[in-house]
């Protein structure tokens, strides 16, 4: 279904991967040019190797309110969030975005945890509990719209409507006979939309935004943004070992809401200020690999967890223990120096 899609897209001069068993264009050999588009226009990434998961039946808000971070109880159709699923430990499953309609919500979850993510649900539907989960993934492709002439774009396709609506506000719109919805919010720290369209139609509306002036841009540009900015994924800055206060994920938790799976742990790191150790971007004046030490002096304080080399210099992402400080923190990681800065996708407290 997807082959319409990608024909278009090889055109365009695309180099293709497979990742989490999907064919994505990990480049179209203008890395700096969507780059630039990133900074000074608009971008299109596709995101189709992302899971998408429906969660629908009566019981669906309650359900997901008690299985993940954030409050969904106050969601109404047409809205959405952030939010985390943890261990019964608090320890980071995966960020996943919620987008509720009328007759379900849609998860857009990391390509790497969705069938894990549908198998760990499942196991806390009970025998009276109304909830229905579905895999979509097939069905759908997703892009992001990434850039600050993003809201040129939704003009030219005829939803200008939701530009002054908050992240994760989202609506469906016709473009062309063609039913997607578009919802605020890029998936980055970088202002933008994502937009999920049937996959039938998928080469169409990915020909629209790309002639609506639209750049496209690769896996490879969208993993170095994501490490610019500071967006935590799975088996990298998401593991059993960190939990998301840590992860800089505040803004997806609900600390008033009342009992989920996690909920018990991450009120205590709150109430008692035990968060030993925070997620932070750190430049480099080399390359040095994930997995690398952190180190003050003879101290050992963190690990780098995530690398990419950008047009300014070396960047990675790291934890290092509070205790040791934060940004401006003069580092060792591995052989190599660097400066700890913060990222604008990270929160620090729940204000």
């Amino acid at each position: 279904m997807r082959e319409r899609l990608q024909a278009v897209q090889a055109a365009a001069g695309a180099i293709f991967e497979e990742i989490a068993g999907n064919k994505i264009p990990v480049s179209f050999g203008n890395d700096t040019a969507a780059m630039q588009a990133v900074r000074e226009g608009i971008a299109i990434c596709d995101r189709s190797h992302w899971g998408i998961i429906r969660v629908a039946d009566e019981d669906r808000i309650r359900f997901l309110h008690n299985q993940s971070t954030n409050d969904f109880q106050i969601l109404k159709p047409g809205q959405g969030c952030d939010t985390v699923f943890v261990s019964s430990t608090a320890r980071t499953i995966d960020l996943a975005t919620a987008y509720v309609t009328e007759d379900a919500v849609l998860l857009i979850v990391s390509p790497n945890r969705r069938q894990y993510l549908i198998d760990w649900l499942d196991r806390y539907i009970f025998f009276a509990d109304r909830v229905k989960l579905e895999d979509i993934s097939g069905e759908t492709a997703v892009f992001s719209l990434i850039g600050s002439k993003s809201d040129e774009i939704l003009a030219k396709l005829g939803a200008s409507s939701i530009s002054d609506r908050s992240y994760a506000n989202h609506q469906l719109v016709n473009l062309g006979g063609t039913e997607i919805r578009v919802a605020v919010g890029s998936g980055l720290a970088t202002p933008g939309y994502t937009v999920i369209v049937p996959v039938d139609k998928a080469a169409t509306v990915w020909q629209q935004i790309i002639e609506a002036s639209a750049v496209p841009l690769g896996d490879r540009v969208w993993e170095q943004l994501r490490i610019e900015q500071g967006r935590p994924v799975p088996d990298r800055e998401l593991t059993e070992d960190y939990n998301p206060l840590e992860a800089g994920l505040w803004q997806t938790i609900s600390f008033n809401k009342g009992c989920y799976i996690g909920q018990e742990t991450i009120a205590r790191l709150n109430t008692y200020k035990g968060v030993k150790q925070h997620l932070w971007g750190i430049r480099l004046n080399a390359p040095a690999a994930p997995g690398s030490i952190i180190t003050v002096g003879e101290e050992k304080v963190g690990i780098l967890t995530s690398y990419t080399d950008t047009d300014e210099g070396c960047f990675g992402l790291g934890y290092i223990r509070t205790k040791a400080g934060g940004a401006g923190l003069q580092v060792t990681v591995g052989e190599v120096t660097g400066e700890v800065i913060d990222v604008p996708f990270l929160t620090r407290s729940p204000d």
